[in-house]
C-alpha cells in the first residue's frame, strides 16, 4: 500500500490515499483543493524513497470541514500555599481528505548533479 509523509504546520504525519486527518487550521472552506508540497517520505510498499528522491512530489486532499479540537485543561497546583489556576483551549483544526499522492519526476541530469 503507497503512503506518504508529509509536513504540515510543524508536526508530520503519514498519510495514504483515501486517508482523512485534521491539521492545524489551513486557510479553506469546505470542497476545496489543497496540495501539500512538503512530502518528506514516499513509499508505495516496495521501494522506498526520501530526501532528494521525493523532491517535486505532492499531496493533495480536500478540506472536510473547520472544527474544533477537544477541550484541553491544565491545571496549576501547589500545595499548603492556596494556589490553584486552570486554564484551557480548544485547538482549531482543519479535517483533510487525502486524494492523491504523486511523485515529481526529475531528469536523470538532475539526478546526476545532485549526486555529485
Amino acid at each position: 500500500m503507497a503512503y506518504a509523509i508529509i509536513k504540515t504546520g510543524g508536526l508530520q504525519y503519514r498519510v495514504a490515499e483515501g486517508d482523512t486527518i485534521d491539521v492545524d487550521r489551513l486557510d479553506g472552506e469546505a470542497g476545496q483543493k489543497l496540495t501539500f508540497d512538503e512530502v518528506l517520505l514516499h513509499s508505495d510498499g516496495d521501494n522506498l524513497s526520501h530526501g532528494s528522491a521525493v523532491q517535486g512530489a505532492t499531496v493533495s486532499g480536500e478540506v472536510v470541514e473547520q472544527r474544533k479540537g477537544e477541550k484541553l485543561i491544565a491545571f496549576k497546583y501547589r500545595r499548603r500555599k492556596g494556589y490553584h489556576r486552570t486554564v484551557g483551549h480548544r485547538r482549531k483544526l482543519t479535517r483533510v481528505k487525502i486524494t492523491g499522492i504523486t511523485l515529481g519526476s526529475k531528469s536523470k541530469k538532475a539526478v546526476k548533479e545532485a549526486t555529485e
